[in-house]
């Protein structure tokens, strides 16, 4: 259920846009073939009807099943709109409102909030993932469980459940708020939240088949990034977040209840205001400011080739889904693949956005403003400040290091993933990206924010990432000594072979200069280690790291040995007598003992040594 939100840039496939269904057809069942992906479900539907909703490739390899437009596949975090829909039919009601504070509605479910008492979590911030929590811990997704009731979901594990910032400030996706607003619907309605949604929404719409549980028959299998290798079935506790599966022909029909404005077969299911709701964040700083775009009620915003749609994406594992539709000109898709291949699932999600819109005139960006008088403020370095998983913050805020300036009518940003990227104002403090000239994006999509107590900030990325401006010394400071750790833990690899073959070949002379620089080398293979478990227990992630594993342990076995072996050869070095070690030696392995005590210290306070995932 973990989500990305994918590149606004045009993938270049080496395809042209596919100028009818058949040609598109050929284009998936090439790209299907030549990336390993066993099969996918797809829906192009319009206001008015659907232009094409089938299976393509094998939905199961080993029974040779052909994947049809009845055949089930497992959509991810596209769930979680169906929370929503439920919680505005009963403000529609009358029986809640989206402001309505958690404790007051459900004061059983045990969350933490420092805020609470100026600034409670509400319903919307649920929805519009502003609650400040972190996501679900790595034990919360590998619970496999289909029986377990919400409120024992939230009972198994509720640390993830602690706001860390006030709420309605800042968007950071959260798995267990749908969730909670969905125990919410429970406690109103006093029907299981499934049920409520098969009568009240699944029925309506006319998506026969859908459903939050494994089906007897007609289900997809998921499968590794080798197209071969299946998933085993998993039944997430947090249910509402991510757990339905669905078909073509269901997917197409729930599309066209989005593009139709809350009615399907004839009958209005929600007002139209609702759905323009759902469309709409309210609950950030920078939607307070009037950025219209970012995550709304389990929709969001996205921008390809000049074109902005609306939806969700979905996740889960060893199947990737995405569900998008753009109003203004009555069309949507949906496709959902039955393999965890990312790179393919963006080319197809390329060939069929560059099919719907070849023969649509894309809009017009709105037109360039002068800067904000106050621009020349916001000049200086920041780092992202919403992280979604906490674990992984103390990475994300150094590669996500960004620095700020003006040169003429244009802001740039520079870090690691965009150099001197360029946006021009629009309107107050809004900008628009112009990293695509080809494809000006029709909408702006960054704003500085107005000055807060606590510092100064910028919404980006979709008004989905804010990021806070650092001191310029403690971002050099950072700078500097990233460079020089990563400097002597490359030197210490690169230096080994040298010194170890020496010594077989002298016989080991000076054993306490060897013994140091065994131990800087037992350190530093161990911080290597660290991340080469993390990478290759990928395919498998939740369950190897979610769960007390080989691969969770070998981890947590790393940290400590890296931990005791870097603080080991500090005190070697510092007792070894100086007649024991070269003095070019010596002042190597002081820069080598400072760099990995400079790590050592920088991820015990992130908590990452003895980091324990399954617990």
């Amino acid at each position: 259920m973990l989500e990305t939100v994918y590149s606004t840039e045009l993938i270049n496939d080496g395809n042209k846009p596919a100028q009818s269904i058949e040609e598109l057809k050929l284009q998936l069942e090439k790209l299907l073939e030549d990336a390993h992906v066993p099969g996918m479900s797809v829906a192009i539907v319009r206001q008015d009807g659907q232009d094409w909703v089938t299976g393509v490739g094998k939905a199961d390899i080993a029974s040779d099943q052909v994947a049809t437009a009845g055949t089930l596949f497992r959509v991810g975090s596209v769930s979680k709109g169906f929370v929503s829909l439920a919680i505005l039919m009963l403000v529609d009601q009358g029986k809640l409102s989206l402001q309505d504070p958690i404790h007051k509605l459900a004061p059983e479910v045990w969350f933490k909030n420092n805020w609470e008492e100026s600034d409670p979590v509400r319903i919307v911030h649920l929805l519009e993932h502003t609650t400040g929590w972190d996501d679900l811990h790595f034990r919360e997704y590998a619970i496999d469980n289909a029986t377990i009731s919400l409120l024992e979901a939230f009972d198994f594990d509720h640390h993830s459940r602690i706001s860390r910032w006030r709420p309605g400030t800042r968007m950071a996706y959260c798995n267990s708020g749908p969730a909670v607003a969905a125990y919410i619907v429970e406690k109103i309605t006093e029907k299981k939240f499934e049920d409520y949604v098969r009568d009240n929404l699944f029925t309506p719409i006319g998506m026969q088949t859908a459903t939050y549980f494994k089906p007897m028959d007609g289900l997809s299998s998921t499968y590794l990034t080798d197209g071969a290798t299946p998933y085993p079935y998993s039944n997430i506790i947090h249910r509402p977040s991510g757990a339905i599966n669905a078909s073509a022909s269901d997917m197409a029909k729930y599309l066209r209840f989005y593009l139709n404005r809350g009615s399907a077969n004839g009958v209005q299911i929600l007002p139209p205001v609702a759905i323009d709701r759902m469309e709409t964040p309210t609950s950030t700083w920078a939607a307070k400011e009037g950025l219209k775009v970012g995550y709304g009620l389990s929709n969001y915003w996205t921008v390809h080739d000049g074109f902005v749609y609306h939806g969700h994406n979905g996740a889960i594992d060893g199947g990737l889904t995405d569900m998008a539709y753009m109003p203004d000109f009555g069309v949507g898709y949906f496709y959902s693949i039955n393999s965890a291949n990312d790179e393919a699932f963006n080319k197809i999600g390329s060939m069929i956005r560059s099919y719907i819109t070849h023969d649509l005139r894309k809009p017009l960006p709105p037109p360039e403003a002068l800067l904000p008088r106050n621009a020349a403020t916001y000049i200086g370095w920041y780092e992202p400040d919403s992280p979604s998983l906490e674990l992984t913050y103390f990475f994300e805020r150094l590669i996500g290091m960004t620095y700020i300036h003006l040169q003429g009518n244009s802001l740039f940003m520079t870090s690691l993933d965009k150099k001197n990227a360029e946006f021009i104002p629009v309107e107050g403090a809004k900008f628009r990206s112009m990293r695509a000239k080809e494809f000006p994006e029709p909408i702006a999509t960054v704003e500085l924010l107005s000055p807060k107590a606590s510092g100064k900030f910028i919404q980006i990325n979709l008004g989905m990432t804010t990021i806070k401006r650092i001191p310029t010394w403690l971002a050099i400071t950072e700078i500097v000594l990233t460079g020089f750790v990563l400097l002597f833990i490359v030197s210490i690899l690169i230096y080994a072979p040298f010194w170890i073959l020496s010594g077989i070949i002298k016989k080991c002379p000076r054993p306490t200069e060897r013994n140091i620089l065994l131990l800087q080398l037992v350190a530093t293979l161990s911080l290597v280690s660290i991340v080469v478990i993390y990478t290759l227990a990928s395919d498998l992630f939740i369950l190897r790291m979610g769960n007390l594993t080989v691969w969770s342990f070998a981890l947590f076995l790393a940290t400590i040995i890296f931990a005791v072996a870097s603080i080991a050869s500090t005190i070697a070095l510092w007792c070894a007598p100086k007649e024991g070690i070269r003095q070019v030696i010596r002042l190597y392995s002081i820069g080598v003992s400072s760099a990995l005590m400079i790590t050592t210290v920088y991820l015990a306070f992130w908590g990452i040594i003895g980091l324990r995932t399954w617990a």
